[in-house]
């Protein structure tokens, strides 16, 4: 299971259950949340799903990410 960070455009909790579906629904995610209180609107997601695959959910519900390197 590896730990992955994306900064989002996720900005408050209705957003957050906009996007919610969607991730709960993506294979290999086990956990995620979304830090709404930092500039970045980090999304952090536990898991055996690839980067692309979170990216894609979150597409899908009508919102942005871009993974962070470190």
């Amino acid at each position: 299971m590896s730990t992955m960070k994306f900064k989002t455009n996720i900005k408050c909790g209705n957003c957050v259950s906009t996007v919610t579906p969607s991730l709960d629904n993506t294979p290999g995610i086990y956990t995620w949340q979304v830090d709404t209180n930092t500039p970045d609107k980090i999304l952090t997601v536990e898991g055996d799903a690839t980067s692309e695959a979170v990216i894609l959910a979150v597409e899908l519900a009508g919102y942005e990410a871009t993974e962070l390197k470190d």
